[in-house]
């Protein structure tokens, strides 16, 4: 994954990136990897209503509780992907903080710290394809 918006598209069965055929091998691995932890976690939900919710799909990709999945935890997954950072690490991309220069500190941007961190601080998309944004 080039950025966080594509682990997203990859938890949430989006991936577009098709690749070379070694590559399609890894991709099936894991989007096979990813279907069983989703079908523990829809086995594991408790409320027969909730649970019925995703029911709806007939391959068991559970496309509808990944995406839900990732809603509702996309910034504990930043985090996660963060909370190691050293002071002077910088993440690869320039246009992490509104386009204006690139994270410094623990990977992040203004200033926002691991243990401490600022309200509102969004995991960026990195702008990575035009969909989203229509």
């Amino acid at each position: 994954a080039r950025s966080f918006a594509d682990i997203g598209d990859i938890v949430r069965g989006r991936d577009l990136f098709y690749g070379n055929t070694q590559e399609k091998e890894k991709r099936d691995e894991l989007e096979n990897k990813l279907k069983d932890i989703f079908k523990k976690i829809h086995e594991n939900l408790g409320d027969s209503t909730i649970k019925s919710k995703y029911n709806d799909d007939a391959k068991k990709n559970y496309y509808k509780l990944r995406e839900d999945w990732w809603y509702a935890n996309r910034n504990d997954v930043w985090k996660a992907i963060t909370c190691k950072a050293k002071e002077a690490d910088k993440y690869f991309r320039k246009t992490a903080c509104n386009g204006g220069s690139p994270t410094k500190g623990y990977c992040r941007c203004n200033g926002d710290k691991p243990d401490a961190d600022v309200p509102n601080i969004d995991p960026p998309t990195y702008l990575d394809y035009v969909p989203q944004y229509l």
